[in-house]
């Protein structure tokens, strides 16, 4: 079985003081670079200069055979389910991924398949999207909202997209996108620093699961 890890980057914002926020990002994009983790980027970027982060990155497209024929939760291997695990433990999780005729992609849609139902309920979730004009912009709204609706997570208000003209290669320069970026984040800075203590607080309480 072939299984890519998280990939956790430790890097903290250094003028920020208090508990790591752990971030993880579920990225629903096929391709190993891509505009989709290029707007991921600058988001967690801009974290960073408010507050400490610990980020992890699952690519949903590289956790191998036993992730994409699984069906339900108990029929997956073990070093899958700490993946998810991963994801279920977050302090903020940023859900991203292209535009695929009109809604997420199908890889995406099955890692939260097999998410617990109650596993995302009251937790910080961050819609991200890019696609290739501004119309598929209209996704955020009517496909994902309404799946972590499902889960009862408490999506941030402001969604973020970017359509292709937005970069230069996977860069992110429209100040538009920027700029929508510092207010979604700015709306919710308390709320996340409230989650990174609450987290630190009840370290003996519950055990993180651990990136491979």
């Amino acid at each position: 079985m072939t299984v890519t890890a998280p990939i956790t980057d430790t890097r903290t914002a250094a003028p920020a003081s208090g508990a790591a926020l752990r971030v993880v990002v579920v990225n629903g994009s096929p391709s190993e670079s891509s505009k989709t983790m290029g707007l991921v980027d600058v988001v967690l970027n801009a974290l960073e200069r408010d507050m400490p982060v610990q980020r992890s990155q699952i690519d949903v497209y590289r956790l191998g055979p036993d992730f994409t024929r699984a069906i339900e939760r108990d029929e997956i291997a073990a070093d899958v389910d700490v993946v998810l695990q991963e994801a279920e433990q977050a302090d903020l999780l940023i859900a991203a991924t292209p535009v695929f005729r009109g809604s997420y992609t199908g890889m995406f849609k099955h890692f939260f398949d097999l998410i617990d139902q109650c596993a995302l309920a009251d937790k910080p979730v961050l819609l991200v999207a890019t696609g290739g004009g501004e119309h598929h912009a209209l996704m955020l709204e009517h496909a994902m909202r309404p799946l972590f609706g499902f889960f009862q997570a408490l999506t941030i208000p402001v969604a973020i997209f970017a359509s292709s003209g937005d970069f230069d290669g996977t860069t992110l320069l429209n100040p538009r996108v920027h700029g929508r970026v510092e207010m979604g984040l700015r709306d919710v800075t308390d709320l996340l620093r409230a989650r990174a203590t609450g987290a630190a607080q009840g370290a003996d309480a519950r055990q993180p699961a651990r990136g491979r």
